[in-house]
């Protein structure tokens, strides 16, 4: 937990200088890079990226998809990519039919599309209206998630949540983070609304700071 809040605290000004201040294409190139990493991180915890074919094109696919995310969007070009993609893959299983199975190639298709175009969906809500007001909302949960409980459980933390998975977690620390996510969510949304006139729902402020603190320790 120590270790992802230093992370955040020196990634995220970058990450706003993307998201914030640079045009839509800087969002796109980010996003490929870190759809590129994504990639190889699955492979190699499910030992896959000791084939390099397998390696290099799901992180060709995913840096494609990053970009034709960023691009709009259009589904005619993104169709013939996933083709030419699925047919490469299965050149990939034929010639090395042995040692390769369908359930290792679908790893990696899941590595090469499914992952990237998760995360292509920050380009795509920078294209909404007030876009880069939303985009912040999942990096306040989780910034605010992860101080709230790596402070609550230091300091008063005693019970464990998951002693064999996750053995620093524990309840209090838990609730300090939805309690930090709710709070900071709040105050977002009166920043939104007192600075910048937005029609904010507090009710729903709440429901996101919980909901995103669950799923921030979930993570």
């Amino acid at each position: 937990m120590k270790t992802r809040i230093i992370v955040a605290a020196v990634g995220l000004p970058l990450l706003l200088l993307v998201l914030l201040v640079l045009p839509p294409v800087a969002t796109g190139i980010l996003v490929g890079a870190m759809s590129v990493i994504a990639v190889y991180e699955l492979l190699y915890m499910t030992g896959l990226a000791r084939n390099l074919y397998l390696l290099v094109l799901s992180a060709l696919m995913a840096l494609a998809v990053a970009m034709w995310s960023c691009g709009g969007g259009t589904w005619k070009p993104a169709l013939v990519g996933i083709w030419l993609y699925l047919m490469a893959l299965s050149a990939v299983m034929l010639s090395a039919h042995t040692a390769l199975k369908f359930e290792t190639v679908c790893v990696s298709m899941f590595a090469g599309i499914v992952i990237p175009l998760l995360l292509s969906s920050l380009t795509r809500i920078l294209f909404l209206d007030y876009g880069r007001f939303y985009i912040l909302i999942p990096l306040i949960l989780a910034f605010s998630s992860d101080t709230g409980a790596y402070f609550a459980g230091c300091y008063l933390g005693k019970h464990k949540m998951a002693p064999v998975v996750s053995p620093k977690k524990t309840w209090e620390g838990v609730a300090g983070g939805v309690a930090a996510a709710v709070v900071v969510m709040v105050l977002y949304a009166l920043i939104l609304d007192l600075a910048f006139s937005f029609e904010v729902n507090m009710g729903a402020a709440i429901v996101y700071g919980v909901l995103g603190s669950a799923t921030s320790v979930v993570g």
